[in-house]
């Protein structure tokens, strides 16, 4: 497993009297594409900020690439495996030029200044956005601007990307574009942590992890996790459209072969009803 942890609490309260996690195991295989699931004050971002060690472990274990977090002489290192993109895009720019910007991470990680040109090329052809070397990051759209954030994380060549929240402030259009290059760094091999409250986003995912209230409340394949009424009204989620709709054919007394997750399951299964009669 490339991220493994036990028992991790965590608490924001000096007294430790609340916990934002309790007792979360985590499990995480290389390549895997994960979507950890829940509303918000659910602890999925406190979680995720120990995978980099920008919270700092209080309790448990957590190792990731088989680095201990804990280590405090393995934190550059540990931030470089595990890049994150975060909810504001804005927040993460250094530069008034969209080249200067990505160059800038590398500079600090000490690059050899003759490999930076290509390394930030590479990374802004992995996002689609070639050709936007000398823009300024505000004159770009929401999804451009979160692209090209990426891109400053993918010029350091992390083996793991996390993405907490990072659609959120985004219009349909720009979600759309930043799911697409999320999937096509999965195809490449990378390992997808995608932090999300969107049940939509979670369908294609290899694995969800469903947490409530700090605690892991499930963790499986979207199918089961997703068409499960009772746990997912636990969690305080609504399920995704095809699956409500599934249930509501149910009980007027129409049934459909399997639960669809999208629309063009949802569509598959109609048809292949009407077929029948």
């Amino acid at each position: 497993m490339i991220v493994e942890g036990k028992q991790i609490c965590f608490s924001y309260d000096l007294g430790g009297t609340s916990f934002a996690l309790q007792n979360v195991d985590l499990s995480i295989a290389q390549g895997e594409f994960v979507t950890i699931l829940g509303c918000n004050g659910s602890g999925k971002s406190t979680l995720v900020k120990q995978i980099n060690a920008l919270l700092p472990l209080q309790q448990g274990e957590l190792t990731v690439a088989q680095i201990d977090v804990r280590n405090e002489q393995d934190v550059w290192l540990l931030r470089r495996i595990c890049g994150m993109v975060f909810q504001n895009p804005d927040n993460q720019f250094v530069s008034s030029v969209v080249a200067e910007d990505i160059a800038f991470g590398l500079e600090n990680y000490e690059v050899p200044r003759r490999e930076i040109p290509d390394r930030v090329q590479a990374a802004l052809e992995l996002v689609e956005m070639e050709g936007y070397e000398q823009r300024a990051p505000n004159t770009l759209s929401g999804g451009q601007k979160q692209r090209v954030a990426l891109a400053g994380v993918l010029a350091l060549e992390p083996e793991i990307i996390i993405f907490d929240e990072a659609t959120a402030m985004l219009d349909p259009s720009g979600r759309q574009e930043v799911i697409k290059i999320m999937h096509k760094l999965h195809k490449a091999g990378k390992t997808i942590i995608a932090i999300t409250h969107y049940v939509e986003e979670a369908v294609t995912a290899d694995k969800i992890i469903l947490m409530h209230q700090g605690r892991v409340l499930s963790c499986g394949k979207p199918q089961a996790i997703l068409t499960n009424l009772e746990l997912m009204g636990e969690a305080g989620m609504m399920v995704p459209m095809p699956v409500r709709l599934y249930y509501d054919l149910q009980q007027a007394g129409v049934h459909l072969n399997r639960c669809p997750l999208t629309d063009e399951e949802l569509v598959e299964e109609i048809c292949q009803l009407r077929s029948k009669t």
